[in-house]
């Protein structure tokens, strides 16, 4: 039985903190070293504290998932701040569109091929929301990714991601205004266009 350690490695005088995979991740979770109350997610190999949230973050997601759950197609679904897998990342996005049913994610949580968007809450968190989680998804592949910019009443939405080592980033930014509607596209395909208002508080 291997051993997990958290402690950084001491490289040429620099502290530089060492990287965990997914699968040592999910072993720290079943052992108890981390837990609900830790407040984490793994990115790029970091285990990285989530932002806080208060009363206008929450209450933007549960406007987000009113207003998509009205107009998704069958066999998609919206899921609330749950982990997505992916090959050094494991996050946990505001909203995810996710495929499938419930029963078929029991054993596992969906992957990069399982989502159609992804979408962040940002007030404080819009700058590791734009760089590291659009790293993040640009690296997995993930088509859109949708930014709720709360401070300058957006969404932006982020299409074409390219995975450039040792960066990845999305090559299409769009931004949409209150007055604005956004195409929500799965499978490459437009379902439909969604007001912007619906999604900001």
């Amino acid at each position: 039985m291997s051993t997990i350690t958290a402690s950084p490695v001491i490289t040429g005088g620099y502290h530089s903190f060492r990287r965990f995979s997914v699968d040592e991740y999910h072993r720290m979770i079943d052992a108890g070293i981390l837990n609900e109350l830790d407040q984490v997610e793994l990115l790029e190999g970091f285990v990285v504290v989530k932002m806080p949230r208060n009363p206008i973050h929450d209450a933007t997601i549960e406007l987000i998932e009113e207003a998509l759950s009205r107009v998704l197609p069958q066999g998609w679904r919206v899921r609330v701040q749950s982990a997505v897998t992916f090959s050094d990342s494991e996050p946990e996005p505001d909203l995810v569109l996710v495929r499938g049913s419930p029963r078929s994610r029991i054993a596992h949580n969906p992957g990069a091929a399982d989502v159609g968007l992804i979408i962040e809450v940002a007030d404080s968190s819009l700058t590791r929301d734009r760089v590291d989680k659009g790293q993040v998804y640009a690296r997995a592949g993930i088509p859109c990714y949708w930014i709720v910019n709360l401070q300058d009443r957006i969404v932006e939405a982020y299409t074409v991601p390219v995975a450039n080592p040792p960066t990845a980033s999305y090559n299409q930014r769009l931004d949409n205004r209150p007055a604005d509607k956004i195409a929500l596209t799965l499978d490459g395909v437009v379902v439909c266009q969604v007001a912007v208002r619906d999604l900001l508080p």
